[in-house]
């Protein structure tokens, strides 16, 4: 007797286990009966038919944190990248969520990963980099359709890391240098020719200015020799006093050289001052 009313109070307590559920805040259990899909419980207190209806699946309706990971991509101008996010879901449909697809979870990382590749594989590497933004808004389109059939709600897809791998880092390192060596030559070289722009301006103003000087010494030569020739009777004599003095300022210049050595004189210098003397005396 003690044994079989051991027994029959195992029987109950059992019994009593399986037909009596309570459910916890955050959560929501699916249950079956023979097989079959019964009901969803929410959280509280709730009576099952003992032996006949089962607790399926627990699932939970607070937001999913789905930590996407990490993958190589590449882009539109086969440049590689690498990159992960973070995706915030939750279940609005737990029948759904269960029966839709196997495992949900599995499913939102995949669909996210298989994305994200598309998305970042149409773009170039620079625009990659700099839209962000515009790849959150464009994953977060094109799955939230595929994940409200199973019962989700995408909250949320955040871009944790975009980045070059390390080849392409490389590689970007080394076209960042040429560029800054190319911009120093084109630099260098733009200096060098406003220099040489300066310096053949400054010829050319070197040159008029010397046949400014060329014309106002010629002008004043002229003037010297017309008034040389009002002041004197005979037409020779204003020639031969300026020749006369340009050449003894011309040997004076020789003279004081420190190099001349030796002063060559014509060997009728004298005479023909003698003649200019006279012809002025007369």
């Amino acid at each position: 007797m003690e044994v079989v009313s051991i027994v029959l109070i195992g029987f109950l307590f059992i019994t009593l286990w399986k037909g009596v559920r309570i459910v916890p805040q955050g959560e929501e259990w699916v249950v079956e009966r023979l097989g079959k899909y019964l009901t969803t419980l929410l959280p509280g207190l709730h009576i099952l038919v003992p032996y006949i209806d089962r607790l399926a699946y627990k699932v939970t309706t607070k937001d999913l944190i789905l930590d996407i990971p990490e993958q190589e991509v590449i882009t539109r101008d086969n440049a590689v990248l690498i990159t992960n996010a973070i995706a915030f879901v939750k279940v609005t449909d737990t029948q759904s969520a269960v029966y839709g697809v196997t495992n949900f979870q599995l499913a939102v990382m995949n669909l996210v990963q298989t994305s994200l590749r598309a998305i970042i594989g149409d773009m170039d590497l620079d625009q990659a980099l700099s839209s962000r933004d515009q790849i959150k808004a464009r994953l977060k389109e094109s799955i939230s359709d595929d994940v409200a059939d199973w019962g989700l709600t995408l909250k949320s897809v955040e871009i944790q890391d975009i980045k070059p791998s390390p080849t392409m880092q490389k590689s970007m390192e080394l076209q960042a240098a040429a560029e800054r060596e190319r911009k120093a030559t084109v630099t260098r070289a733009e200096g060098d020719k406003q220099a040489a722009i300066l310096e053949a301006e400054a010829r050319l103003e070197s040159a008029k200015r010397d046949a400014e000087a060329q014309v106002r010494l010629a002008s004043a030569s002229a003037e010297a020799i017309k008034r040389i020739a009002e002041s004197l009777p005979e037409k020779e004599l204003p020639a031969y006093f300026l020749l006369g003095e340009k050449y003894i300022a011309s040997l004076k210049e020789i003279a004081q050289s420190g190099n001349s050595k030796t002063l060559v004189l014509p060997a009728d210098l004298v005479k023909s001052l003698e003649g200019l003397l006279g012809g002025r005396h007369a």
